[in-house]
């Protein structure tokens, strides 16, 4: 569940006048039948940006919710020039792996593009991947991250989200994907506007995956997704 980004709601850009901002998210996952706690940063400074974020999943195997395992990621972009006209493009470097996942290593460069009010932000990355313990035809990771704003002129409804295509070679019995594709489609409401309360949203996601290894736990909560595979969220975030 990655949140983009923020997943992903945040920038993945690397300009020095983004806020820096943290949120926690509590997802369910209707598919899997379990619950998913999210913590997610995004920071700027003079040399870049950094982001991470930290899924903690809460199956229910054996009647009792509790913490069984992590996926975690951390991005930093690299950016010395952005009072040239390469500023858009930096450098990338990320870090992802887990309880149960392989760890993997991604080098590359993004490119980030923006509304005049920065209401809508884009960020494209092609990156060399590294997956440990896994074959792959083509070792490269597309990602397109965006964030959206005041969708249809609503104030505090925004649009976020991004999609993630990788070769990675993964067997499925008699049969085997050379490819992965995974997109998490956001959209948040900023309901504490209207109590006093602007840190609390309510929300949700929608995981859309192909050939998607999701079920790193051997119970019928976490199916792996072989083919084309929806899984609704709902959910609450607190902007910190």
């Amino acid at each position: 569940m990655k949140k983009i980004l923020f997943v992903a709601a945040m920038l993945l850009g690397t300009v020095s006048y983004v806020n820096a901002q943290t949120n926690i998210q509590e997802m369910y996952d209707f598919q899997r039948g379990h619950l998913t706690t999210t913590i997610e940063g995004f920071y700027a400074d003079d040399w870049g940006s950094t982001f991470f974020f930290n899924d903690i999943y809460h199956p229910t195997d054996g009647g009792a919710i509790a913490p069984t395992g992590y996926y975690t990621e951390i991005a930093r972009a690299l950016n010395f020039w952005k009072n040239t006209s390469l500023a858009d493009f930096s450098l990338h470097v990320e870090w992802n792996g887990g309880e149960f996942a392989n760890n993997a290593w991604l080098f590359g460069v993004e490119y980030f593009l923006h509304s005049a009010d920065f209401r809508n932000t884009f960020t494209f990355e092609l990156m060399y991947k590294n997956i440990q313990k896994a074959e792959d035809n083509v070792p490269l990771q597309f990602t397109f991250v965006w964030g959206m704003k005041d969708i249809f002129n609503v104030k505090g409804l925004s649009f976020s989200g991004f999609l993630d295509i990788w070769g990675e070679k993964t067997n499925w019995g008699s049969e085997t994907t050379d490819w992965v594709i995974l997109s998490e489609p956001q959209i948040w409401y900023n309901i504490g506007q209207h109590f006093g309360c602007p840190n609390l949203n309510v929300g949700g996601e929608i995981e859309l995956s192909y050939g998607f290894a999701g079920g790193w736990h051997s119970g019928a909560d976490f199916p792996k997704n072989k083919d084309f595979s929806v899984a609704p969220c709902l959910g609450i975030k607190w902007v910190f």
